[in-house]
């Protein structure tokens, strides 16, 4: 019997009053001790959860040659870094200390070429589409943007409590310019915000079915293609931007230079085969650092 909307209303408020809860004491510990908590928690809670069975045999596929001990020190990383991941949403602030004049001396570095990249793009009057994957803490690549004065907007998963979407947008939205809510209407949005000349950023490397085929660590999957199409609309720049986890606390952050994506007969962006080579750029980044992917996902399906 479905609940009554009164009662799920109920349980959605007391869900979030909880999540509130919670997100005050993270904000207590402090990024590092908050990161230490939750790491320890993902790694001694993770094993025992079905995403775990998956992220084993996603990191086995992938590395066929590695021995299983290998698999095993990937997947147990990759769970300190969501636990770490999770406790530092609350931190955004705290963590940006990136010092223009001191590259090297935050908690934040970002390469000069980067660097010189965000200047160029904030500079050159166009928009701009920029992709990314879950490394490291993904919400850096986009957050650094709105630091650099980049005007951007950012698609995101909106949480499906309410109560806790509404906070989740509070703690974002100061520090990473306009959200796109990732809805039916978000294609839309996108287009929008780049005819504003705004620089669009998106997560790409997650499972879409109604996606284009594409290869990645060697198996066939389905990949999300709207910001090759939004490419192949606007003809605009379209780059690479990561994280990646340092120790201390500490994020280096990289950008790529605009790629010079596929195009077919017409002289147009050809949409799959650009969404391929925005893939290749990713799996190069994952086989870098894989402790620093979210395995758990289920990339690859039947």
């Amino acid at each position: 019997m479905a609940m009554p909307p009164w009662m799920q209303g109920a349980g959605d408020a007391a869900l979030a009053g909880l999540t509130r809860a919670v997100f005050q004491l993270v904000r207590g510990l402090g990024p590092d001790r908050a990161g230490d908590a939750a790491s320890a928690l993902c790694r001694t809670i993770g094993p025992c959860l079905r995403p775990h069975r998956v992220a084993m045999a996603n990191v086995a596929a992938a590395f066929p040659d590695w021995a299983a001990a290998q698999h095993r020190e990937i997947v147990e990383e990759a769970w300190d870094n969501l636990g770490r991941t999770a406790a530092e949403y609350v931190h955004m602030e705290r963590i940006w200390d990136f010092d223009p004049a001191r590259p090297e001396a935050g908690r934040i570095r970002i390469a000069a070429d980067s660097v010189a990249r965000f200047v160029e793009l904030r500079e050159d009057g166009r928009p701009a589409l920029i992709f990314g994957a879950h490394l490291a803490n993904w919400e850096l690549p986009a957050i650094s943007a709105a630091k650099h004065g980049l005007p951007s907007a950012v698609l995101y998963r909106t949480p499906n409590n309410p109560h806790i979407a509404r906070d989740v947008v509070a703690l974002r939205t100061p520090v990473m310019g306009r959200l796109i809510n990732a809805n039916v209407a978000a294609p839309v949005r996108m287009m929008e915000a780049l005819t504003e000349g705004l620089h669009v950023g998106m997560l790409v490397d997650q499972f879409f079915a109604r996606g284009p085929l594409i290869t990645t660590f060697g198996r066939q999957t389905h990949a999300n293609p709207l910001l090759a199409r939004l490419a192949r609309q606007f003809d605009c720049p379209v780059l690479g931007a990561r994280a990646i986890r340092l120790p201390g606390g500490a994020f280096r952050l990289e950008s790529t230079p605009p790629l010079a994506l596929p195009r077919d007969a017409t002289g147009r962006i050809d949409v799959a085969l650009a969404t391929q080579a925005m893939n290749d750029v990713i799996e190069g980044w994952v086989r870098e650092h894989p402790g620093q992917w979210l395995w758990m996902h289920r990339r690859w399906r039947p």
